[in-house]
């Protein structure tokens, strides 16, 4: 069942975050719809403009609607990630989509605000909702580039002002996350005391965390040992995911874990198997893998066994 991402937010406010994750191909959809329904959670499915792109949108929409025959019992919102305002309204329009996220946070202050006003007022006529984004986070994650030294964290003293000119639903923050496979140096973690002001300045607002793939260390030892070079890889703590959630964050992201794991199942299964070219028996190795994934990653969410309750909530 399909739904908004603002109902599944009012259930999960300080109590547990929603995984949003990114999905390209049937098998990453198989994957996660049984990843959810095994760990009982409410999630996001997330497309991409490189998704829509990779395929067509009209695959990966229908797609979506048989997972949705198949497993009738998920409970999930269709989200654009990182849309400019054109595709935005082509999402707006399609009649698919439940929400969209506009990212104007490259734009001037001002700017942010005018677009993010602008497709908000679009997106609530057809009765969605939109997230947007305030501060920059770093790293690459296809056509979003930010170098480190542009990356800047949310200025907890703009967020109420934003979120009241422009009427989003939901806001991204910068704490300290980055997008891609390469997040953290030494030490370095999420900026809670500036999660904690952002809060305090909008309580009860739902807020989303992007770049928040841990990168398991695990997943990227067997990648290199099955001859990949991802040397210096590094992700968020997912144990901190649940202290997140008990200061607003309601979505986190999650895409490059599950490149990850694709990337591992491909790579060790050709590596054992040389003398396979059938795609079908490492894709289903993969839809498992992936699908325990979704699970694991769901208790670190908090969102595992929400499902019923979600339910009972939507009713």
């Amino acid at each position: 069942m399909i739904v908004t991402t603002k109902k599944l937010f009012e259930h999960a406010y300080g109590k547990y975050a929603i995984g949003a994750y990114n999905i390209n191909n049937a098998e990453q959809i198989i994957g996660l719809f049984k990843g959810n329904i095994k760990s009982q959670a409410p999630f996001i499915v997330q497309i991409s403009k490189g998704a829509r792109s990779y395929t067509s949108t009209i695959m990966l929409e229908g797609l979506i609607r048989s997972a949705d025959a198949m497993f009738p019992e998920a409970i999930f919102a269709v989200h654009l990630d990182h849309g400019d305002e054109k595709t935005c309204y082509d999402c707006i329009e399609s009649g698919f989509y439940s929400s969209v996220m506009i990212d104007a946070s490259s734009e001037s202050y001002e700017e942010n605000v005018a677009i993010s006003k602008r497709v908000a007022d679009a997106a609530h006529a057809k009765g969605l909702v939109v997230e947007a984004e305030l501060g920059q986070l770093g790293g690459v994650e296809e056509h979003v580039s930010v170098s480190e030294s542009d990356a800047k964290l949310t200025d907890p003293d703009a967020v109420k002002d934003f979120v009241g000119k422009t009427g989003v639903d939901s806001l991204a923050v910068a704490i300290g996350t980055s997008h891609g496979a390469f997040k953290f140096s030494g030490s370095q973690s999420l900026h809670f005391d500036v999660l904690a002001e952002i809060q305090k300045r909008v309580p009860g607002f739902p807020l989303v965390m992007h770049g928040s793939s841990s990168v398991p260390q695990d997943e990227v030892e067997r990648i290199n040992a099955a001859g990949g070079n991802l040397k210096g890889a590094k992700g968020v703590d997912d144990n901190q995911f649940k202290r997140a959630a008990e200061l607003g964050v309601t979505k986190i992201n999650i895409d490059t874990d599950g490149r990850l794991v694709w990337t591992r199942v491909h790579r060790e299964y050709f590596l054992q198997h040389p003398e396979n070219f059938d795609l079908r028996p490492v894709g289903k190795v993969f839809m498992e893998e992936y699908a325990n994934f979704i699970a694991a990653k769901n208790e670190k969410l908090g969102s595992a066994g929400q499902l019923e309750d979600v339910r009972k909530f939507l009713s």
